[in-house]
């Protein structure tokens, strides 16, 4: 069962500054985030990090819709493992904020050097994983996320094995999500929230709790 929870969408380009208030970040976590902001984008023009023309928008479509998913983890939680992590969104901005324990799985090497470098001049507490997911000798998570990676059946059943029965997933999701939730309730019993991206009109947040693979009654 899923509750749906509305959030207004933060439609404007955002500066550093506004960021910072969007996300209530202080002005020492804003100061290594810029410093992200610039090595992502002098490392954009060699390799394929983001899209080129979503980098006007950095602080909303890439910052902001990474730090959104922030306010929905459990004070408690210690471990996230992010699947996919690419650029690092929005595992390395999640790390910046605060979360201690963060993994980050990528199986392109040249984006692993770049999260490498990114989280050296950070200094974000982070271990880099240059693996495919399903080669990964599976953590013990708190908290698995990913961003725009794979439909929901499959991010499940990458999950799965990292999942204890107090984990969470928060996943970001944009346009046909109900299809994909409407397959995954086939093969396992599902509950949490979908809230509404304060950065896409037509994106969720999804955070669920995935309590077996077994077709749900």
């Amino acid at each position: 069962m899923f509750g749906v929870v509305d959030q207004r969408p933060v439609s404007d380009i955002l500066r550093a500054e506004e960021f910072a208030k969007a996300a209530n970040v202080s002005r020492e976590t804003l100061i290594r985030l810029q410093a992200y902001a610039e090595i992502l984008r002098k490392w954009n023009h060699r390799i394929n990090l983001v899209g080129q023309s979503t980098l006007a928008d950095l602080w909303r479509r890439h910052m902001l819709d990474s730090a959104q998913l922030f306010p929905h983890i459990p004070p408690q939680a210690k471990t996230l493992v992010d699947f996919g992590s690419g650029a690092g969104f929005p595992g390395l901005v999640l790390s910046i904020l605060g979360v201690p324990d963060v993994h980050l799985i990528e199986s392109n090497g040249r984006k692993c050097a770049f999260l490498r470098e990114a989280a050296r001049v950070t200094a974000a507490t982070v271990t880099i994983h240059n693996k495919r997911i399903e080669g990964m000798t599976p953590l013990n998570a708190d908290v698995v996320t990913a961003r725009a990676l794979a439909s929901l059946s499959i991010l499940v059943q990458h999950a799965q094995p990292y999942l204890s029965p107090s984990s969470i997933c928060l996943f970001l999701k944009g346009r046909g999500v109900e299809e994909e939730l409407t397959e995954l309730r086939k093969i396992s019993n599902i509950r949490g929230n979908i809230y509404q991206s304060i950065t896409d009109p037509e994106g969720i947040v999804l955070s669920m709790k995935v309590e077996s693979h077994e077709p749900a009654c």
